[in-house]
């Protein structure tokens, strides 16, 4: 998902340092560009090797790829990469309470790229350990990163009515996916070709790139960037201090004397992990819900919100693999030619977001068109269009996997399809998601919410990652029909009830 978290400060900007602009935009926000586009080019360039270094040199690769992986079996490196993407998500919400409480924005994010680039520098050390660690130091980098890099956007702008302000969030989000197209065509075929490992360093050489940048153009961006907006009390700092060790000392009492009793598999960390990630969603949803400080139309907007949450969750189980299902489709079952060119597998996790950059201006300017003629389709018909578009990219998927059944090869051009099919359901939910969000979140929840709607990819990938280790098939043509069904029934659900939802949600629209 080549998306990011875009969180508005609630006051105002005291102002951008003026000079030289950037396409009409404050000077800071190419600094913030760049520092995005390089983290994206690190992220989805590793994202691009992950499934395909899990399984080489296992049953599960093809014949002919590179050895020198992990050998695990589709259903382990699905659910591996699930937890991952899970947790980039999941980690959001402390990331953005470290920049508001702790460090501030602008050292949050400097301390973040260092922690990325030392996880791929560790990923690019051979060997299960060091993969583990690395994978670990990613995804908490770029949790922390994930939300206060967007904030330091907001601040280039006088407020939230300042007219530059979705302009320059436009901008940025061109960055995330520059980055992203670019990562899988470079740090993939590396990578996927030559080594893994060294596919690996060229992802800390990006994030290192991104960092240089960030410590050079800093002077541009806004002083508030520095500034930790509601600063933990002596005591309060004591207090999760305390909390933080105890949880720390409880989890390496209770997992040294899982391995000192000779028991400890993998599954005694990904298990975990897994039942965390969908309990918390629903611990922080039910918490909110249930604040009585919340007025009555406040506690409707919620359950309505709900409605939208679960929707996502579904959606984004099935989208994201596109990246682990799709992307050992790719490298196992497609041809690795089009056209007379051959390419690498990993070069497949480019053509989404080239399909954000040539489709996103056009359906922008649709729902424009639309909306002028008072046509345009309401949030809950655009989450209904998204659920059924994911769903029916997956019962197209389940044509290529008929053909391929026998050892034949298919055009890559089904794969092709299949991520246009999804990039359009993600232009229906994604950015109204991110808006209704921001419209339905009660005042004393503001910045918390967005880091809510992220718990709902965090909610989808758990979902993927249980289902596979618990031992379904997810790489089956029959699981595969099975959840293309559920996102259609979801997406027609939301369509029925889509009166009874816009009631809840009160004067949002």
């Amino acid at each position: 998902m080549a998306t990011s978290l875009t969180k508005d400060a609630p006051e105002r900007a005291t102002g951008a340092p003026s000079g030289a602009t950037f396409f009409g935009h404050p000077r800071g926000l190419a600094t913030l560009f760049m520092t995005e586009m390089w983290e994206r080019f690190s992220f989805y360039g590793m994202r691009a090797l992950l499934p395909l270094y899990l399984i080489a040199g296992g049953p599960a690769a093809d014949k002919g790829s590179q050895a020198g992986g992990l050998a695990m079996n589709a259903a382990t490196a699905t659910a591996i990469y699930s937890i991952y993407m899970a947790m980039v998500y999941l980690l959001a919400m402390p990331g953005g309470w470290f920049g508001d409480r702790v460090w501030g924005p602008r050292k949050t994010v400097t301390v973040s790229a260092a922690v990325i680039m030392a996880g791929h520098l560790t990923l690019a050390l051979p060997g299960e350990g060091p993969f583990f660690a690395g994978l670990a130091l990613v995804a908490l980098g770029s949790g922390l990163l994930k939300a206060n890099i967007s904030t330091m956007v907001g601040h280039l702008y006088d407020g939230p009515d300042d007219p530059r302000r979705d302009g320059g969030f436009t901008v940025f989000y061109m960055g995330i996916n520059i980055g992203a197209f670019a990562a899988p065509l470079v740090i993939g075929t590396v990578g996927q070709n030559y080594s893994w490992h060294l596919g690996f360093a060229l992802a800390a050489v990006g994030m290192g790139l991104g960092l240089l940048q960030f410590l050079i153009g800093t002077r541009h961006l806004n002083p508030r960037s520095s500034v930790v907006p509601k600063p933990l009390t002596a005591e309060e700092r004591r207090t999760t201090l305390r909390k933080g060790l105890a949880w720390l000392v409880a989890a390496v009492a209770f997992y040294s004397v899982v391995v000192l009793s000779g028991s400890y598999t993998l599954n005694w960390a990904l298990v975990p992990i897994t039942v965390i990630g969908l309990l918390i969603p629903v611990a922080v949803l039910v918490r909110i819900k249930r604040d009585r400080d919340l007025s009555a139309g406040d506690q409707s907007k919620m359950s309505g919100y709900i409605w939208f949450f679960v929707a996502a969750a579904v959606f984004w189980m099935i989208y994201d693999q596109g990246g682990s299902t799709m992307s050992i489709f790719g490298d196992t079952k497609a041809s690795g030619e089009l056209f007379g060119f051959g390419f690498p597998s990993s070069w497949y996790q480019s053509v989404n977001p080239l399909w954000i950059m040539a489709l996103a201006p056009v359906m922008a300017w649709g729902w424009t068109w639309l909306a002028r003629r008072n046509q345009e389709p309401s949030t809950t018909v655009k989450f209904a269009m998204g659920l059924i578009l994911i769903g029916a990219s997956f019962f197209v998927f389940v044509i290529p996997m008929a053909l391929a059944s026998g050892g034949t090869k298919v055009t890559p051009l089904w794969l092709v399809s299949i991520y246009l099919i999804q990039t359009v359901g993600e232009l229906c939910l994604s950015p109204v998601g991110l808006s209704v969000t921001t419209k339905m979140a009660p005042a004393k929840y503001g910045s918390q919410m967005m880091g809510v709607w992220f718990l709902a990819v965090t909610a989808g990938d758990c979902t993927t990652s249980l289902l596979s280790l618990a031992g379904v098939d997810l790489n089956g043509s029959g699981i595969v029909a099975m959840e293309a069904a559920l996102a259609c029934v979801a997406g027609f659900a939301v369509w029925m009830y889509r009166k009874r939802v816009t009631a809840l949600m009160g004067n949002v629209r």
